[in-house]
């Protein structure tokens, strides 16, 4: 079954799970034991808070979660070092580059009061926004992510209100995430290439990163669909610059900017095209606001 980031249909923030089985059905968090689901190649699509190491720390709309491995299954200590490599920890570095959405989980922990009093809660979409090798509470290297709550979903019910932390959230996490399986298919086509200048990003051990980009916008009142058809793969510089009214596509998919000059063409591949109605439609938009 293909790794499914966002939130399952049907299924709500605040909502209330009996057991891993129950998860594991709703399509919420399907591994029956780990607590990270994800792999390097695909990124991590949920993960599950419930104190299961000491250097875990809960703050409600932001999270910093200890990675995968060097456990004592007997007890939350550390054992043994942790690495960037183990499944997990690889799957949310690649989630952070490729700004792909993580499902956060609580389930139940006397230490934290946003946590259930038993069972599992579903805490809703989450970005990784950092992450750093540390020493933790038990002298073993550790791989501490952060994880801070997307804007614009239903509010969390807890104990105790979140807490915030301005920084990250006026600089990190402002920005609507679409990243739905038609961008990330975008983006693989062009293997996180730009359309418009050829560069690709490369971060950490390798990872591409690009940016999905709709030309005609989705949600009212321009009702764009999400599909490859209205979707390029661009950089992030050149997204913001077509979102923002800095580039236009002409009719034969050259690019201009706003003073009319030719700055390049876009690139591409034989499996994908874009229906000329969303370019004109994008130019059109752009054009009533000047």
């Amino acid at each position: 079954m293909p790794r499914y980031f966002g939130t399952p249909p049907g299924v709500h923030v605040g909502q209330q799970f009996i057991d891993r089985r129950e998860l594991h059905f709703a399509g919420v968090h399907r591994p029956p034991q780990a607590g990270i689901s994800g792999t390097k190649a695909e990124g991590a699509d949920s993960l599950v808070v419930s104190g299961g190491y000491s250097d875990d720390e809960d703050h409600g709309d932001y999270i910093l979660y200890t990675g995968h491995g060097g456990k004592d299954p007997n007890s939350s200590r550390q054992i043994a070092h942790q690495t960037v490599e183990a499944p997990g920890n690889a799957g949310l570095i690649t989630s952070m580059v490729q700004t792909l959405p993580v499902r956060v989980v609580r389930g139940r922990h006397s230490a934290s009061p946003y946590a259930p009093a038993a069972g599992y809660r579903y805490a809703g979409l989450f970005l990784v926004t950092d992450f750093k090798p540390a020493i933790g509470v038990d002298g073993f290297t550790i791989i501490q992510f952060r994880l801070d709550r997307i804007p614009e979903q239903d509010e969390y019910i807890a104990a105790a209100p979140g807490e915030r932390d301005p920084a990250f959230v006026s600089t990190v996490v402002t920005r609507r995430i679409r990243d739905s399986a038609v961008a990330r298919e975008v983006k693989a086509i062009y293997d996180f290439t730009c359309q418009a200048c050829g560069i690709s990003i490369e971060g950490f051990e390798g990872r591409r990163y690009a940016e999905g980009a709709h030309v005609r916008p989705l949600g009212k009142p321009h009702l764009g669909a999400d599909l490859l058809t209205n979707l390029l793969c661009l950089c992030p510089n050149h997204h913001t610059q077509l979102d923002n009214g800095g580039l236009f596509i002409r009719r034969d998919m050259g690019l201009e900017d706003r003073l009319g000059v030719g700055v390049g063409e876009l690139t591409f591949k034989k499996s994908h095209l874009l229906l000329q109605e969303n370019a004109a439609y994008h130019r059109e938009i752009w054009k009533l606001a000047s």
